[in-house]
């Protein structure tokens, strides 16, 4: 049997639309590795706050938000910093050391005002929920990540 040069055409065309969409399905549906859910997810979606509970992590929340915010604004700087350094001094010389201990401690301090604000919220939970808690951030420190 022989292929009309239209019906060749539409074989390939047809193959061509097949193949896009198995490599779309492979990257978008069969290749999604599993990620834990996050620190954030359990404690509003899976723990059952009280209505107390709700508000005093809300509270905790905001506080925290803007810590946080002030620090990557510093960490922002700090990178500026760090360029305008590089730029400069073009080495490892001592602006662009003080740029990256800038940019460390503003880090560090993150990092610490992070596990301070998750210590926090998990003051607040019952027993149950500190032990769902407690291994969602687990998972959420040791899991590979994306």
């Amino acid at each position: 049997m022989s292929l009309t040069p239209r019906g060749l055409i539409a074989t390939a065309a047809i193959a061509l639309i097949a193949g896009f969409a198995g490599v779309w399905l492979g990257m978008n549906v069969l290749a999604r590795p599993h990620a834990p859910p996050s620190v954030h997810e359990v404690v509003h979606e899976r723990l059952n706050l009280t209505a107390e509970q709700r508000t005093r992590i809300e509270t905790l929340e905001d506080e925290f938000a803007a810590r946080r915010r002030a620090l990557e604004l510093e960490m922002q700087s700090a990178n500026a910093e760090l360029a305008a350094a590089i730029r400069a001094e073009q080495g490892y010389g001592p602006r662009v050391r003080v740029a990256v201990e800038h940019f460390h401690d503003a880090m560090g301090r993150l990092q610490t005002e992070t596990i301070a604000h998750i210590f926090a919220m998990r003051d607040v939970l019952d027993d149950e929920q500190k032990a769902i808690f407690d291994d969602t951030v687990v998972a959420a420190l040791t899991s590979d990540p994306e």
